[in-house]
């Protein structure tokens, strides 16, 4: 167990908090404070993908088991995020469904393409990292949902980020299928 490991496993494991949050009796915690506390573990745990890359990196700790925990990890605690906004009623399904949807069928569409010896065509490129950084940043946006330091509107501000990371998940998921089929028998 390394620390970049760790910190990918505390992310899974924040995932439950995450969701509990909105459990939490009206009595103990308001709205407000649930949303507060919603979002600070959303941002932390989005820090230690950052971090546990990072260390993995530095330290030359890279294994085959991290490489396939971390973007479980990252999907997870999106789709996650996304049940809880759609149950607050702060997305749409549809937007849900395309960004879900999109992870599973690229997930699916990798396994393949590793199956046939071609798993290097649907490599992480810039599109899927500008599509999760505007995600990681419009998710939290709506978890808040109030005035970040009394001015920005972040469930405004998230909306339309969110609605920008849905038309980057379609454009990275047909330009992710383009390369899949550029040059590959589909027989196989």
């Amino acid at each position: 167990m390394t620390v970049p490991t760790f910190l990918t496993w505390l992310r899974v494991a924040a995932i439950p908090l995450i969701l509990g949050v909105y459990q939490i009796p009206a009595a103990w915690l308001s709205i407000p404070e649930k949303n507060l506390l919603a979002t600070a573990l959303f941002v932390l745990s989005a820090l230690t993908d950052w971090l546990d890359g990072w260390l993995a990196r530095r330290w030359n700790q890279t294994s085959a088991f991290g490489a396939f925990l971390d973007p479980v990890a990252d999907k997870l605690m999106v789709s996650a995020a996304l049940l809880v906004l759609l149950e607050l009623s702060r997305i749409g399904a549809l937007v849900a469904l395309i960004i879900i949807g999109r992870e599973i069928a690229i997930s699916a569409l990798r396994e393949w393409m590793a199956r046939i010896g071609q798993s290097g065509k649907v490599a992480v490129n810039w599109l899927g990292k500008v599509k999760t950084a505007t995600q990681m940043v419009a998710i939290p946006f709506l978890l808040f949902d109030g005035r970040l330091f009394g001015l920005l509107p972040t469930a405004v501000w998230g909306s339309w980020l969110l609605g920008i990371a849905a038309l980057l998940t379609l454009w990275s998921m047909l330009y992710y299928f383009k390369l899949a089929l550029s040059g590959i028998n589909l027989s196989e």
